[in-house]
């Protein structure tokens, strides 16, 4: 027989033996990523969808057409909305970089008396929900609020209105500050402090080395939180909900909501086509956000050794900024949610009426004769203790394959994974609910808490990489070579190595995710339904009722359960939430 015939029947031969079946550790990697796309693509891809028909996609006769996007630019006030938006973003994001750049500087770079003090309260606005937060401001600062009633009994009225957008971008501001402050301080961190010796050397004082040093060095970091912090101004709605629609000013987020959860009739192409265009701006942010993360890295110098920047000598100025510093940690953050605290266990909070005459259990009492309020206790519980295991096992997941494996996607599935970042949480929510009334068989999940769990998961994967990535990367890799040099495959490495490793940032992925989700509420108001309430849904629904000692009694509740997350995360666990 010839070399050629011998050679043809044994590919012959080869092509009929049975295909070896695809190995475990292949298996794991294609499904998370299989799971990661189905889970990411299906609230967006319905949206889309809605856009292009002219009437809801669950409808039968539906047309594809563009007339929705025509109609949308027609509606009467759109382009006030987006103004009003685009000044609102815009304004948010310089107070908030004002004051978290100034308090990166004064607590993290000088030696101003209780400067740890004063960082670890003025992160507290990231750790709550803008709606309580909303709640705090309006029961202090509101028309009818105690600091706003005893201004009012002095002179002849309070200097501020809320209902203003620039009352609005103020609250949103101070809710926001502490991104840019987590931010700076990061990019301080690591800045080389001999070049403010060297300033300093020189006979440059404290402000001119802040001024000519200090801050063009923070830049890229100022830059970079600015973007965020202008996409987040795009995204926020209970601000602009509890204080804009009132005096008639409508942002894209309550255009959206009142044109959809609050619409007896929602217009659902009129709604997709606005939330498709929320989403195409706010993807264009996200690429300019990692355009100037990747610009960052010229402006960041790093010394040979790990030294710590010497603080800044403020003498006498140490005191007054003091001082000005706890006016306005008492002022922006102690005193709208001690006012919240205080009005839940009063009738009434008036400068008029004396407290010691108003004190009451009565709110939480009304609060357990309605079930309603005690099962959104109860679901916020389980969707953030559920959601928050199986978000972080996912996110775990991803981590390994993206970046302690070989899998030919790992690139496209980590991009994949952070696209949630670009998409709002009234676009998922509506996305969702488009979904699970799409797709057959999903019908039966769309008014329970499971839907919440998968679409609070979708929405904070990026999150939980952010937990769990840095640690990760920092681990040798020689871990997974010893473990694969005695034959252990890579599913067995990750599992047996890595994972334990891994332990402490997944604990701190759990409890951040468990606080995100217990506060979460934008995606929510899009898909519960009675019996799948959570906290921020019905803390909206009881604010639009005008039940304020209610409303006040739930915040409460929420409040305390992530104060002891976060207490015990810093004191029993080491772990350091946002910062």
């Amino acid at each position: 027989m010839s070399l050629d015939a011998s050679s043809a029947l044994g590919s012959s031969v080869a092509d009929a033996l049975p295909k070896p079946l695809p190995g475990r550790d292949t298996v794991i990697q294609y499904g998370m990523a299989l799971l990661t796309i189905v889970l990411i693509a299906a609230p967006l891809l319905p949206v889309l969808y809605q856009s292009f028909l002219d009437r809801a996609l669950y409808d039968s006769g539906q047309q594809l057409t563009l007339g929705n996007f025509g109609r949308l630019l027609r509606t009467d006030g759109f382009a006030l909305v987006i103004w009003n938006t685009f000044v609102f973003a815009t304004l948010t994001t310089v107070i908030s970089q004002t004051l978290g750049t100034l308090a990166a500087v004064l607590f993290g770079r000088t030696d101003m008396p209780f400067a740890r003090l004063f960082g670890e309260l003025f992160l507290w606005p990231i750790y709550l929900s803008a709606l309580v937060l909303s709640f705090g401001w309006y029961t202090i600062y509101g028309p009818a609020g105690y600091l706003t009633l005893l201004v009012q009994s002095i002179f002849d009225g309070a200097p501020w209105n809320l209902y203003s957008l620039p009352g609005m971008a103020m609250i949103a501001g101070v809710s926001q500050a502490p991104v840019a402050y987590i931010y700076c301080m990061s990019s301080a961190s690591i800045t080389d402090p001999t070049l403010e010796e060297a300033a300093r050397v020189t006979g440059a004082g404290t402000l001119r080395t802040l001024w000519r040093i200090t801050l063009p060095l923070l830049m890229p970091a100022i830059a970079y939180s600015a973007v965020l912090n202008f996409t987040v101004g795009l995204e926020l709605l209970a601000i602009p909900l509890v204080f804009g629609d009132p005096a008639g000013i409508t942002v894209l987020t309550t255009f959206l909501y009142n044109n959809g959860v609050a619409s007896a009739r929602p217009d659902h192409g009129l709604v997709a086509t606005a939330a498709a265009l929320m989403l195409a701006v706010v993807c264009v942010l996200v690429w300019l956000q990692g355009r100037l993360l990747g610009n960052t890295r010229r402006f960041v110098t790093l010394g040979g050794k790990a030294t710590r920047p010497r603080p800044f000598r403020l003498n006498n100025l140490r005191w007054p900024l003091c001082i000005v510093s706890a006016i306005y940690i008492t002022a922006t953050v102690v005193m709208p949610i001690g006012a919240l605290l205080l009005r839940a266990f009063t009738s009434l909070l008036s400068p008029m009426v004396p407290i010691s005459e108003v004190l009451t259990l009565g709110n939480f009492a009304n609060m357990l004769e309605y079930p309603v309020y005690p099962r959104s206790i109860w679901n916020s519980l389980i969707v953030s203790s559920v959601g928050g295991v199986v978000a972080t096992a996912m996110v775990a997941l991803i981590a390994i394959i993206v970046l302690r494996s070989d899998f030919r996607w790992r690139g496209a599935l980590h991009y994949i994974a952070l696209f949630p970042r670009a998409v709002p949480g009234v676009v998922a929510g509506i996305g969702f609910f488009y979904a699970f009334a799409l797709v057959p068989g999903l019908g039966g999940l769309r008014n329970t808490i499971w839907i919440l769990v998968a679409a609070f998961t979708m929405h904070f994967i990026p999150v939980g990489l952010g937990a769990v990535a840095p640690m990760l990367l920092q681990m040798s890799p020689d871990f997974d070579r010893a473990a694969r040099t005695q034959g252990a495959d890579w599913w067995t490495t990750s599992r047996r190595i890595v994972l334990p490793l891994l332990r402490p940032a997944l604990v701190a992925c759990f409890i951040i995710l468990f606080i995100t989700f217990f506060k979460e509420y934008t995606t929510a108001i899009f898909l519960f339904a009675p019996g799948s309430e959570v906290i921020g849904t019905t803390l909206l629904q009881a604010w639009t009722q005008g039940e304020v000692g209610l409303v006040s009694a739930l915040a409460t509740i929420q409040i305390l359960v992530i104060g002891v997350c976060v207490t015990a995360a810093r004191a029993f666990l080491g772990v350091k939430l946002y910062g």
